[in-house]
């Protein structure tokens, strides 16, 4: 029986840990994007291989045992899963730092990725369990912060350490406050009883893997939700991840500099759309639900000029100028989309459900996203020297732009069960 009463103070503390981890789980997945150019110097790699190690080698992984792990949280303890899982990965970044040849870092970075694989789901179920779908789409958006702050300190560690010491401390510096987050996971967040914001006094059995499978691609919403997902983080991973890049080659700035700019940028700025994403999710919501999904295009309609003119800037002022825009808009399909899937799916369903979101999403966004935009960079580099990344990250505007139409319909089939 369902008799277990969580305050909402408790509610808050909750969802506090879960983006304290979720920040965590960025920092050690997107400091390498800011150290790419001191590591492809150290180790005298190209392009395309900077895209292994900051896509396709931690995605592969990363998404693969998600499946397994969301399987064991939609049966099992998930808090303890979470534990172990960052303790997993805060270590392994901490180990990049000792990596002494390309191999052994790109070992060390899919460890990160076999540890973030157990987080994300549960913690999406601990949520939709705590808040209702009213309020579903704000809490996911909170959570989703963590991706913004995460960035951010992960480029303002990865840029000034770098500068400071080197590229190795920098990954020391960013695992090991993680292992003490876990330590503060374990011993004091309470999970909270399945369904509890849906009222469900009996906790139903989970299904197995094919029949969630067969019900979301069965279902034609959460096919376009799905297809959204991937191609909208096709273009945000590979912007993250070559963002700093394209600053320190083409406009020449230093880690330190660029660090900085991206952490404002993608941080703040991002933190705030995302944060407004789910807010006016579940406000719009009450005309329609169609606008939690259709507040996905509109960002997008904003995002992809902007962007196209910060990748063409001759000045590094314009550029910068420019960039704030998609920096701002670009996460505010995290949330609502998180919030959306959960909100379709079964309550018994909902960390596979999650997982083969985060499956396809990391599979082809982060692994395919960051490799697609280093082997443009690398076909054009003869014919237009350094400039030739700017062709890799406007490639991806045209992709953002194809997922927005997926979150077009998904509005339009919401709408209809309003």
């Amino acid at each position: 029986m369902n008799d277990v009463t969580i305050s909402k103070r408790q509610r808050g503390y909750t969802l506090f840990l879960l983006v304290l981890v979720f920040t965590s789980s960025h920092v050690d997945r997107q400091i390498v994007a800011i150290l790419q150019e001191p590591i492809k110097a150290h180790f005298s790699i190209s392009d395309t291989e900077l895209g292994l190690l900051t896509g396709v080698m931690f995605a592969l992984f990363y998404a693969t045992l998600g499946m397994p792990m969301a399987m064991w949280a939609d049966r099992r303890n998930r808090r303890n899963l979470i534990t172990f899982s960052i303790s997993l990965w805060s270590l392994m970044t901490a180990l990049c730092g000792a990596a002494m040849q390309f191999w052994q870092l790109l070992i060390a970075r899919i460890g990160v990725g076999v540890g973030e694989a157990g987080s994300n789901p549960p913690s999406h179920s601990i949520i939709s369990d705590l808040y209702p779908a009213a309020e579903r789409g704000t809490a996911m958006a909170i959570f989703g912060l963590g991706v913004n702050i995460g960035v951010m300190l992960g480029y303002l560690i990865g840029g000034w350490v770098n500068e400071w010491l080197d590229w190795r401390w920098a990954f020391v510096v960013a695992g090991v406050p993680g292992l003490g987050i876990a330590l503060i996971v374990r011993f004091s967040l309470v999970e909270p009883p399945r369904g509890y914001a849906d009222g469900v006094i009996e906790r139903p059995p989970a299904p197995p893997f094919s029949s969630v499978v067969s019900f979301m691609f069965g279902k034609a919403s959460i096919v376009h939700l799905l297809a959204g997902n991937i191609l909208i983080s096709f273009a945000g991973y590979a912007a993250i991840a070559w963002a700093p890049v394209y600053f320190q080659r083409v406009h020449g700035m230093s880690t330190g500099e660029s660090g900085t700019l991206l952490a404002l940028a993608i941080g703040l700025g991002g933190g705030i759309g995302t944060f407004l994403g789910g807010f006016l999710a579940d406000k719009w919501a009450r005309r329609s639900e169609g606008w939690r999904a259709w507040i996905v295009t509109g960002s997008v309609a904003l995002y992809a000029p902007a962007a196209v003119l910060g990748y063409v800037a001759d000045e590094a002022t314009t550029a910068v100028m420019w960039f704030f825009i998609p920096a701002a808009l670009g996460g505010v399909y995290i949330g609502t989309s998180f919030a959306i899937l959960q909100s379709l799916l079964a309550i018994e369903m909902r960390s596979v459900g999650a997982a083969i979101n985060l499956f396809l999403l990391n599979i082809v966004g982060l692994g395919a996203g960051p490799l697609v935009v280093g082997m443009i960079s690398d076909y054009m580099q003869p014919s237009v020297g350094i400039d030739s990344i700017r062709y890799g990250l406007t490639f991806t505007v045209i992709i953002m732009v194809w997922g927005a139409g997926h979150f077009f319909r998904l509005g339009q089939l919401l709408s209809r069960s309003d």
